[in-house]
């Protein structure tokens, strides 16, 4: 039988297929087995906010940077706006006391920025110059400002991304809040084994993770190295490495050994018509999609 969820419009085709039934003799994956030394050994973007304050400059310093940066994105007006609805320099400017926020480690010097104190140094997670790169990045080349800090807030959680890894989207959000409304209602779902396809991030298998605690089991899949290599930083971040397996390949590929056993099995499928990767990581898009629940006898 078919759940009858209102369609909504949103940057993914989501799919779910769930079993009335689980399979009993279900085995707890460890976190890392089935990734090669290669893959595991990969070195995420460690976010900003979270790198050791190891650069250091005066107030100085760091004010002629933050009057250059704040002017440059004032001067782009509505400009990105009109051409293809990227940010306007309201944004550009809540986006650059972001970075100042994550960079500095005492915030207290944000209130203290004036000539009087230019000669104080302060401590800083990137080097001036890095903050001069970053901002030309976010400007003239339109890098997303989440691959710029490294990071992106996502329901409750600070994720990491980086580039060659998709941005979590809000409205990815109502996938977790989704499974959370159906687990609610059916134990064999929550202590159920997941699969999450071409997890990405691992935003989606983070969050449905946490919904299942202790007592169900996730495992997550992805053909690109990097974005496992960024989902196990963000599932070890949030302590879920004994509930969240990380597995190389393509959709089901990976998941012929339980074949049979999994409860749920979730695809975020991003739909992207006529654009390549490159042209999506200059910013967000509006593409109508949908998500849809089917109930099925067997997998």
């Amino acid at each position: 039988m078919k759940l009858n969820f209102t369609r909504v419009c949103c940057p993914s085709n989501f799919s779910t297929f769930i079993k009335p039934s689980l399979c009993t003799n279900l085995h707890r994956p460890l976190c890392s087995s089935s990734l090669s030394s290669s893959h595991t050994s990969l070195k995420p973007q460690i976010p900003l906010f979270l790198r050791p304050p190891m650069h250091s400059a005066t107030v100085s310093d760091l004010q002629k940077w933050h009057d250059w940066a704040k002017c440059l994105a004032s001067s782009v007006g509505t400009t990105f706006l009109d051409s293809d609805n990227g940010p306007d320099s309201s944004l550009l400017c809540r986006e650059l006391k972001w970075l100042v926020e994550d960079t500095i480690e005492d915030h207290s010097v944000l209130s203290q920025m004036s000539i009087e104190n230019g000669k104080r140094s302060v401590r800083l997670r990137a080097g001036v110059e890095d903050l001069y790169n970053m901002w030309k990045q976010r400007i003239e080349e339109r890098k997303p400002f989440q691959y710029i800090v490294g990071c992106e807030h996502w329901r409750d959680l600070v994720l990491s991304v980086q580039e060659g890894v998709l941005i979590p989207r809000p409205e990815t959000e109502l996938i977790v809040d989704l499974v959370a409304d159906v687990v609610s209602e059916n134990e064999d779902l929550r202590e159920g084994l997941w699969a999450d396809l071409g997890t990405g991030s691992g935003a989606l298998a983070v969050g449905i993770g946490r919904i299942l605690g202790s007592r169900g089991m996730v495992i997550a899949t992805d053909l690109n190295p990097i974005a496992l290599s960024v989902a196990a930083f963000n599932l070890q971040r949030y302590g879920l490495q004994d509930i969240i397996e990380l597995r190389q390949g393509s959709w089901f590929e990976p998941l012929k050994d339980v074949e049979g056993n999994i409860a749920a099995c979730i695809r975020w499928w991003s739909h992207w018509h006529g654009l390549s990767f490159s042209s999506l990581q200059r910013g967000c898009f509006n593409v109508k999609t949908w998500w849809t629940f089917h109930f099925r006898d067997k997998w």
